[in-house]
């Protein structure tokens, strides 16, 4: 495997590029599923191959489960420096873990209570709650438990937010905000929000990738939003409105009208004429080579750690004793 194997572990780093060129030069939606799925497939790769690095480094430690042929020179000749890095993986990838769980079980136990706490309102789309703190947020369908509790209206997500909200905003920018939440759920932005999560939590290098995501998913909504009612310039004042009066949304992996990220460049983009869309930016621009930069270093980090697996594999049954 050579040096190959800890290419996946830096290669999330080509797409840095492209996670600032996409937020400025790509339709919302487009830039929000590209940036996704890169992240997601930098993480696995890279995540693969910290585990493979870690089965050498277990297979060194007096009294480990593993096969004695698997600490053979053979087996550790197949990763560099493998007396430190392989040990290093070991608590690296259970931080992996821990940290990835972690962020599951909050965004299940967040949901959870947010389905509970709403189960005693009538099942519409929409859940007014008697707050004096102004916050609203696109709370999607949970599991079966919680559709039931939440009654019918739950089955496609519910939009959540206070009175203290909706008092300081007029009757066009209510229905700016709920034509935004609505969007969030149509498109299932939590979705997107999660991935981009686990996949910074696997690899810090794919954090720049979760904060773009974070922002265009957010410029999806205010699109969509525009286009649902007609006028750009009431969703800007909607999202500027609520932004100084609002403290967010719950959870990061929540899509509000009012989330945490840069509001000036939505107000900004939004009293501008609506993006092109484009499936895929033209090669010859900015953001298509940093596109198609992202997505070579995408590629050798998937062939990479495939090659590695393949390798240690092959490694691992030749030594291991029939």
């Amino acid at each position: 495997m050579g040096v190959f194997v800890f290419l996946p572990l830096i290669l999330p780093l080509t797409a840095w590029p492209v996670a600032r060129l996409a937020e400025q030069h790509l339709h919302p939606r487009t830039a929000t599923r590209l940036l996704t799925v890169l992240a997601v497939v930098l993480a696995l790769c890279s995540t693969v191959c910290l585990a493979l690095v870690m089965v050498v480094g277990t297979a060194q430690l007096p009294g480990n489960p593993l096969p004695d042929g698997w600490s053979d020179p053979e087996v550790r000749a197949a990763v560099p420096y493998d007396e430190i890095v392989g040990k290093a993986a070991i608590p690296a990838l259970c931080a992996v873990v821990a940290a990835c769980a972690r962020t599951m079980r909050r965004h299940r136990r967040v949901r959870r209570r947010a389905h509970l706490a709403l189960a005693g309102l009538r099942g519409t789309e929409v859940a007014v709650l008697p707050d004096a703190v102004p916050y609203a947020y696109a709370l999607p369908p949970g599991g079966r438990r919680g559709r039931g509790l939440a009654g019918r209206g739950a089955g496609r997500g519910r939009v959540v937010v206070t009175t203290a909200l909706l008092d300081r905003l007029g009757p066009a920018e209510r229905r700016a905000l709920f034509a935004h939440e609505r969007a969030h759920l149509d498109a299932r932005h939590d979705r997107f929000l999660l991935a981009v999560q686990l996949a910074a939590r696997a690899n810090p290098f794919l954090r720049p990738l979760r904060t773009a995501v974070a922002y265009t998913a957010e410029r999806w909504a205010d699109e969509e939003a525009a286009r649902t009612i007609g006028s750009r310039r009431t969703v800007a004042r909607a999202i500027g409105t609520a932004a100084l009066v609002s403290r967010g949304t719950p959870l990061p992996t929540l899509a509000g009208l009012a989330a945490p990220g840069p509001v000036p460049r939505r107000v900004a983009a939004l009293l501008g004429p609506a993006p092109a869309v484009h499936d895929w930016p033209p090669v010859f621009t900015a953001v298509g080579l940093a596109a198609w930069g992202a997505a070579a270093g995408t590629a050798v980090s998937a062939m990479s750690s495939a090659n590695a697996a393949v390798t240690m594999v092959l490694i691992l049954h030749a030594a291991t004793p029939l």
